[in-house]
């Protein structure tokens, strides 16, 4: 698995296809490859003629590991997306993340606008203003000494997917506790890129996908119906909406 620096850590990244590039970006406690290869969007994205670029977030996968919450700040994780397609020579790509990996191409595209052709918000409504979805009580769950010993049951969720996919418990706890920036409704109205936000008609966890997208000049809403926050990112009316939706942006 390819790798570079950035920021005193190896980063690991898978680069498939050819075509217009497109860099994914996970979720909380996921990987590549269990956010965007075991559900199909590497497969649907490079058969639609598409390169894809798809990192391990610091703390995740087979990326380095730190300890420390103020090391998980939003700002720089997509500072480590940026540092990615410098280390590709890609002057810019679309973006599209998935809950956590949402809020940080949101604010690659605040930041780095130049960079972000356009920036697909998965999993994420209006919860990038006003709140950050999952609990800090989460990574209580993930230091507890066993998964029986996690009464929470969004904590066990996550405790148990965490050890599925044989992650850094330490890692996560501090990331969790570190990753909790939200924008100003003036800095939502300041992204300047084609935004398409889609979320589960039952997700629970994002907030408004249309109060989110009322935010936002020029941005788009995907309703995903049907489905929550853990199973709307594989769905093929996720899938769908995006490929549309990368055709039609300038």
């Amino acid at each position: 698995m390819p790798n570079f620096h950035h920021d005193g850590l190896d980063i690991a990244y898978l680069d498939q296809g050819d075509g217009e590039p497109i860099v994914l970006v996970h979720g909380f406690a996921s990987t590549k490859e269990v956010n965007w290869v075991y559900p199909g969007w590497v497969a649907t994205l490079t058969q639609a003629g598409r390169r894809v670029i798809a990192l391990d977030n610091r703390g995740h996968g087979q990326s380095g590991k730190l300890y420390l919450p103020d090391l998980y700040g939003t700002r720089l994780m997509a500072d480590d997306v940026a540092a990615l397609l410098d280390h590709l020579d890609l002057p810019r790509a679309d973006v599209m993340g998935y809950s956590m990996g949402a809020r940080i191409t949101a604010f690659l595209a605040l930041k780095r606008p130049e960079r972000v052709r356009s920036a697909i918000l998965g999993g994420l409504g209006i919860h990038l203003v006003d709140g950050v979805g999952l609990p800090a009580s989460i990574a209580a769950a993930l230091e507890a000494p066993t998964l029986a010993d996690v009464r929470d049951r969004q904590g066990r969720t996550f405790r148990a997917f965490a050890e599925q996919t044989r992650s850094d418990l330490k890692a996560l706890a501090a990331c969790i506790r570190g990753s909790r920036q939200t924008m100003t409704e003036d800095e939502a109205r300041a992204l300047a890129v084609p935004v398409l936000v889609a979320v589960g008609s039952t997700d629970e966890v994002s907030g408004s996908g249309p109060a989110l997208v009322a935010l936002i000049p020029g941005a788009e809403h995907l309703c995903v119906p049907g489905r929550d926050h853990m199973h709307a990112v594989g769905d093929k009316a996720f899938k769908a909406g995006v490929l549309e939706f990368l055709k039609r942006r300038p």
